[in-house]
């Protein structure tokens, strides 16, 4: 790829579980979001430009807050807006449907001012360390298609990116041995338990994971490739899926990545990021993510006057 590296943000997120709008909540010592110390870590590392993917709803408050702050950023920031009207032509919202269409439709939402760019992709409400953006970045300005699409994503070890206040969503990972990965599969409800970490699909029957099964955290880079592979996939989603569940069923990143790898069609590299993960799934998991900014922006990682002071 010859054109810089681009950052895409989700911050559409409903987040039901939480309670609130985590992607503008402040866990900053000056008041930041998550979302403003991954922007921070991105720029290090060497990103330039920033879409930012919320939705109209959220708008005002997200300018208000966060926008504000960006007015000091020197990266040049776009906005896209996850909508659920934004369907192929034909298509219409199921009746009662209010939940986003998920991941892979909010990069569908961003797509042109995403552009022709290789890029990364990236929740809003999940701190994902300075490591992990420095990996990613250099490994999508070398990022090369051949026969197969070549695209990448940052894995953390399973027991990193559990809550102790209830269930997670994540992609766990297969891998060969050159660290290519050769599947993914989203496990919906995955719980720690006394004895460890474990997954149900019906609420009744649990499978236990190894605490360090490597696992999504939807930190993903792509080619421009994905777009077009996205703008082909979503209306068989509607027509083939979405009538399972038409109010729930989503369009998620690690089942799109999923079929791409079933079918062939791209080379996943799994880059590994030394930092701990950290997120907010529910309330109860802010103050651990507050403590631990507050530590590291002691330590000197972050300026205590604010993350983009003069």
């Amino acid at each position: 790829m010859s054109k810089e590296p681009v950052l895409v943000v989700m911050a559409a997120g409903m987040g039901s579980r939480y309670g609130g709008l985590k992607q503008i909540d402040p866990v900053g010592s000056c008041g930041e979001a998550i979302l403003d110390f991954s922007l921070y870590d991105a720029y290090e590392a060497g990103f330039k430009t920033a879409v930012i993917i919320i939705k109209e709803a959220i708008r005002q408050d997200f300018m208000q807050t966060v926008g504000k702050r960006l007015e000091g950023c020197p990266m040049e920031i776009r906005y896209a807006y996850q909508e659920l009207d934004k369907l192929p032509a034909g298509y219409t919202v199921p009746a009662g449907r209010v939940k986003p269409f998920g991941t892979s439709h909010a990069i569908l939402c961003a797509a042109d001012e995403i552009g022709d760019a290789p890029f990364a992709v990236l929740n809003s409400d999940d701190y994902y360390g300075k490591s992990a953006f420095k990996v990613i970045y250099d490994y999508l300005c070398g990022a090369r298609d051949g026969e197969k699409y070549d695209f990448c994503m940052v894995g953390y070890e399973l027991r990193n990116t559990v809550s102790d206040h209830g269930s997670v969503a994540r992609g766990v990972c297969q891998t060969d041995a050159h660290q290519n990965l050769t599947a993914i599969v989203e496990r919906l409800r995955i719980e720690k338990y006394d004895g460890g970490i474990h997954f149900t699909e019906d609420g009744e029957h649990w499978t236990d994971l190894r605490p360090d099964t490597p696992v999504s955290m939807n930190m993903f880079g792509f080619t421009p490739a994905f777009l077009r592979e996205l703008e082909q996939r979503f209306p068989a989603f509607l027509e083939k899926e979405l009538p399972e569940n038409p109010e729930k069923k989503e369009f998620l990143l690690p089942m799109t990545v999923g079929q791409l790898l079933k079918e062939g069609k791209a080379n996943v590299k799994v880059l590994h990021s030394a930092d701990k993960w950290f997120g907010v799934t529910y309330a109860a998991d802010k103050p651990l993510v507050v403590a631990a900014l507050k530590e590291m922006t002691r330590q000197g990682m972050y300026p205590e006057a604010g993350l983009w002071s003069k």
